[in-house]
């Protein structure tokens, strides 16, 4: 195995791991609403999704330290399949329910084990000093291809499906459990890792939490990684803004809902093409601004600029608005993904393959509560003060977590060859 062979094989799962979900997710409210729900039942059906991811986070990033990337990732394409397939023939609540807890599964399982699985080879093969930034960059990048691509394959396939062969609806789903499909085979037969020792599943059982509980109590000790996770709660309230309030604000901009849902599709794909180059331009941006600190610090500033834009010409109406709201957004966009890529490069340098996946699910668990915060407080705000309120309090909190990046102290995990660079960024 090469590194040019690791990084091609990570690209591949990288793309083919998002490629499902992008696919469904613009048919996803209209097929439960065709089928039968209301608001209240899509809402829980949804909701089950989050609430099992959550709830797996952690234990799935053990199971993947313990037993293997490989078992793990596997697991998680095979149960997409199951999931994609269940919702595309779904025809009541239990149904939908029962897709949710899948996808949940699905989602917790794929979870950080991928890249886990690169940088661990890219370190057998280069050592502890190999650069980190272009592969983790290129994976982030198809990840945000992959969606854009299933946005826009996922809003068209509805519209080509003669209806006298299947249910419009059912379409981007079950080309979500082709990609899934493939994504199995790739993984089980592409994917080469050390041999393992064989384990009961007594003895599974007895390692996975004492993994958990290592790989979280590393995270809440070691200060690089207590100023990571920071990063990403505020990643997380950031993204929420944009999320929960940029519909609106674009039906508003439409004159209808109907109008305003088609221009958010189109800036969403939009968005994650900004979030394919924002992705690209990371070791760019690191090796410009002086360090990975530096370079995640640029990240934030430039989101930061972004959302600022959105509270400033929130007033505006009509192109003026649609453009201005538009712009912003995907370099947003750009920004986050600048500073996610070099966020996580500077976590993978801050721990060891043995809790390598419980760490980074321990950062996914600090997004998602940072975005549980902000669906909380931001959409009240908004309601009461006005959207340019609610925006410029995440344009306040963006500039106070470039602190996190500051005088970043060296990765304990890091190899030498990794240190200065950690300093040099630390402002």
């Amino acid at each position: 195995m090469t590194a040019r062979s690791a990084l091609r094989r990570y690209m591949l799962v990288s793309f083919l791991t998002w490629l499902p979900t992008g696919l469904q997710m613009t048919v996803m409210v209209l097929l439960m609403s065709e089928r039968g729900l209301g608001l209240a039942e899509i809402g829980l059906a949804t909701m089950v999704f989050s609430v099992v991811t959550v709830s797996l986070e952690l234990p799935t990033g053990g199971l993947s330290d313990v037993v293997g990337r490989r078992v793990v990732l596997a697991a998680s394409a095979a149960f997409t399949v199951a999931a994609l397939v269940l919702m595309s023939v779904s025809t009541t609540f239990w149904m939908f329910l029962a897709s949710g807890v899948l996808k949940g599964v699905a989602r917790a399982l794929s979870s950080g084990p991928a890249t886990s699985w690169y940088v661990d080879t890219l370190h057998a093969v280069e050592g502890r000093e190999a650069d980190l930034k272009p592969g983790l960059a290129k994976g982030a990048m198809m990840e945000s291809v992959a969606l854009c691509t299933g946005v826009l394959g996922g809003g068209c396939l509805p519209l080509l499906v003669p209806s006298s062969l299947m249910f419009p609806l059912a379409a981007p789903p079950l080309a979500g459990v082709v990609a899934a499909a493939a994504l199995l085979v790739v993984v089980l037969f592409a994917l080469p890792e050390p041999a393992r020792a064989r384990r009961s599943l007594g003895g599974v059982l007895r390692e996975v939490p004492a993994t958990v509980v290592g790989g979280v109590r590393l995270a809440a000790g070691a200060p690089v990684l207590r100023r990571m996770m920071g990063a990403a709660a505020v990643s997380g309230l950031m993204l929420v803004s944009v999320e929960l309030l940029t519909p609106g604000r674009l039906a508003e901009l439409a004159g209808t809902a109907e109008r305003g849902s088609l221009f958010y599709a189109v800036v969403a794909a939009l968005g994650f093409a900004g979030s394919a180059a924002g992705s690209a331009l990371a070791p760019r941006t690191a090796a410009l601004a002086g360090g990975s600190a530096r370079g995640a610090m640029a990240g934030t500033l430039l989101s930061a600029l972004a959302v600022a834009a959105l509270a400033a010409t929130s007033s505006l109406d009509g192109l003026a608005g649609t453009a201005s709201a538009g712009v912003a957004y995907v370099v947003l966009f750009v920004g986050a993904a600048i500073t996610s890529v070099l966020c996580l490069e500077l976590t993978h340098n801050a721990v060891t393959a043995a809790e390598r996946t419980t760490v980074t699910s321990t950062g996914s668990l600090a997004l998602q509560g940072g975005s549980a915060v902000g669906n909380l407080a931001l959409g009240a705000l908004a309601a009461q003060a006005g959207l340019a309120w609610a925006w410029t309090v995440v344009v306040v909190v963006l500039l106070a977590s470039v602190l996190f990046f500051v005088r970043l102290p060296v990765a304990q995990g890091s190899s030498p060859a990794q240190a200065p660079r950690a300093r040099s960024g630390s402002g």
